[in-house]
């Protein structure tokens, strides 16, 4: 099984860097790396250039850059991370256990790093409200069989709660492996926003999404 990593990247000069370390790190001889650049103009392409890995280039939007990703990934199954996201010491293995066992796709618990005493309680809550709904976030790292993967027509292009969308459709095939093995993200926008306002935003975001109001209009409502 090869593993193909994808990141779609923008404007993300102060921590590519970390990223790309992290990712030089994890990866093996079975696992490939795309980055997919979403029309930086800072000066992210200067800095990935320094490192080896492929970068792509697409239109602007998460999920264009994903899809694109995809569409040249050479790897049976695709994982796709979030810049700010880190991948645990054991992500390769939970992922080949969890294909093994007959799941075709899945998500990782994920753990909020940063000085809120709630970053700790939000994560437990995030963990679990994926659990019992078969809903992932993409901070949660997001893994899938290219088979799957193109069974259901890749990530809908459009400009918010892609990943939302996505588990849907994948939910539909088969319910999610929730690999407790935890990835670790910035709580840094969590604490900039406030936490109890990122938290009704992110609710009220899905519950006008479950209702049928659409992603171009939630985007223009609540930018983030």
């Amino acid at each position: 099984m090869r593993v193909t990593i994808i990141v779609p990247v923008l404007n993300e000069e102060q921590q590519i860097t970390a990223l790309l370390a992290h990712l030089l790190r994890m990866v093996t001889n079975r696992c490939e790396v795309l980055l997919v650049d979403g029309g930086s103009t800072d000066d992210t392409l200067q800095v990935i250039a320094q490192w080896p890995f492929r970068c792509l280039h697409a239109p602007h939007g998460r999920a264009v850059q994903m899809n694109l990703g995809a569409e040249k990934a050479q790897g049976d199954v695709l994982l796709f991370l979030h810049a700010d996201t880190r991948l645990p010491p054991d992500w390769l293995e939970q992922i080949s256990t969890a294909v093994a066992s007959g799941h075709v796709w899945g998500r990782f618990d994920v753990r909020i790093e940063g000085r809120h005493w709630m970053l700790g309680l939000v994560s437990a809550l995030m963990n679990l409200r994926s659990r019992l709904t078969g809903i992932a976030t993409g901070s949660q790292a997001i893994f899938v069989e290219c088979k799957a993967f193109a069974s259901v027509g890749g990530y809908p292009e459009q400009p918010l709660l892609e990943d939302i969308a996505l588990s849907g459709k994948l939910r539909a095939l088969q319910r999610p492996a929730c690999l407790r093995s935890k990835v670790s993200i910035s709580g840094r926008r969590w604490e900039q926003r406030g936490v109890w306002t990122t938290i009704f935003l992110m609710w009220r975001l899905r519950w006008a999404y479950w209702r049928g109001v659409p992603a171009a209009e939630l985007a223009a409502r609540y930018p983030m």
